[in-house]
């Protein structure tokens, strides 16, 4: 894995009322990988709860499987299906819904990237040097966050 390529940040949170999420669990993946091939190495870890995410974790059977196996809600906004020009208007409200529970998420992320700059990896050299800049960053903006609550 070159850390010249484009990397991912996944993480599951803790959502909290009026307060950005705690996370629980983070991984770094390549760019170019599904988001849902790296969704599928944490599930094991997951039971109970609700999973909320984007278009790209859209995928019916895998929604199935964890209500039944984990009692584990996996939501999603509605994805439209090919040649399909709009969504009825309970589906949009329901993505818009979906999108209001993530919007903390994203929030996150962007209150990571004011704190620490985690973004700004051009001196970057190595794989480990990639590892420690990120996991780095995400530790003090996580300590950030415990420190001032």
């Amino acid at each position: 894995m070159s850390p010249f390529t484009a990397r991912e940040l996944h993480l599951v949170v803790e959502r909290r009322s009026e307060k950005l999420p705690v996370p629980e669990r983070a991984g770094l993946t390549p760019g170019s990988e599904n988001d849902l091939r790296a969704l599928r190495r944490v599930l094991p870890t997951l039971a109970g709860g609700v999973l909320c995410g984007d278009k790209a974790y859209c995928d019916g059977p895998l929604k199935k499987r964890l209500a039944k196996d984990q009692n584990l809600d996996l939501l999603t906004p509605v994805k439209k299906d090919k040649g399909q020009k709009t969504l009825s208007a309970a589906d949009k409200l329901f993505s818009e819904a979906v999108s209001r529970v993530r919007q903390p998420i994203e929030s996150l992320f962007n209150w990571i990237n004011e704190k620490t700059g985690i973004q700004r990896a051009s001196k970057v050299r190595s794989y480990q040097g990639l590892l420690v800049h990120a996991f780095g960053r995400l530790a003090a903006a996580m300590l950030l966050l415990a420190l001032n609550p």
